[in-house]
């Protein structure tokens, strides 16, 4: 997940139960009329796990900074979310430019590092101290393809036109300004390059994850397409989480992959 240090928040909300559900969370707080076009709107009080800032009729969860670290190597994380079958379904080529955004500890980063030995991974986070962790990561497992990029809550820095896929673990719905992130995501697309979103099913209560930290497919789809990208498919083989790929319209009439749940 994305990391921002933000002024005034308790640091125990950013620890292990940022993200799971351990008592029923209250309603999210309704959309106030969104002003100016650009999809944002303050709504009138934050609810419990919100920033009191919506997008697109969203209210933006509160993020889990890097003193969350151990959320996410918890040992059954593997088993909760398959995420064997996730770095599967993504169909890297040996030699992909491939950017984790949100890369935290490196989690990903470094399952992806292995499946393009003759590409790179560039590795994002917004916390330094989430670098350090990654950039400790990389030494220990003699990895030399790994980036780390110290991106901004509002860019993430990434080079225009030169990453095959972007990757988005249970991150994008605590961006800050997902509409400058994914205009910047956009905008670093190769051509056939795509956008992998993944979020826990906002759409399943049986999901054990608090509500602003899920989405559903139709307001992925609705937000991608704001940035200008367009569903490719949605892949159903994760347990609790959606795998949705996203791509640029030029490029859709001849998605990487096969149909849905491929």
């Amino acid at each position: 997940m994305p990391r921002r240090s933000a002024p005034g928040m308790l640091l125990p909300l950013l620890l292990l139960a940022a993200c799971a559900e351990s008592a029923p969370a209250g309603p999210a707080a309704s959309p106030a009329a969104v002003a100016g076009g650009d999809g944002y709107a303050t709504l009138p009080a934050a609810s419990r796990d919100g920033i009191g800032k919506a997008y697109l009729g969203r209210e933006i969860s509160q993020v889990m900074g890097h003193l969350g670290a151990g959320w996410l190597e918890r040992p059954e994380r593997e088993r909760e979310e398959r995420t064997d079958l996730l770095v599967d379904a993504l169909d890297l080529a040996p030699t992909d430019t491939v950017a984790d955004v949100g890369a935290g500890t490196g989690y990903f980063t470094f399952r992806l590092a292995e499946r393009v030995p003759e590409g790179r991974v560039l590795g994002v986070d917004i916390q330094p101290e989430m670098l350090a962790m990654l950039e400790a990561g990389e030494a220990d497992r003699g990895l030399d393809n790994v980036e780390p990029v110290l991106g901004r809550v509002d860019d993430p820095r990434l080079p225009a036109g030169a990453v095959d896929l972007v990757l988005l673990v249970d991150a994008y719905h605590e961006f800050e300004f997902p509409r400058e992130m994914m205009a910047g995501i956009a905008a670093s697309l190769a051509p056939g390059g795509r956008v992998a979103l993944v979020e826990y099913r906002g759409e399943d209560p049986a999901v054990p994850i608090k509500p602003l930290h899920k989405m559903t497919e139709a307001q992925a789809v609705r937000e991608m397409r704001a940035a200008g990208l367009v569903h490719l498919r949605t892949d159903d083989r994760l347990p609790q989480q959606h795998l949705m790929f996203f791509g640029r319209p030029q490029d859709a009439a001849a998605p990487r992959t096969g149909g849905r749940g491929g």
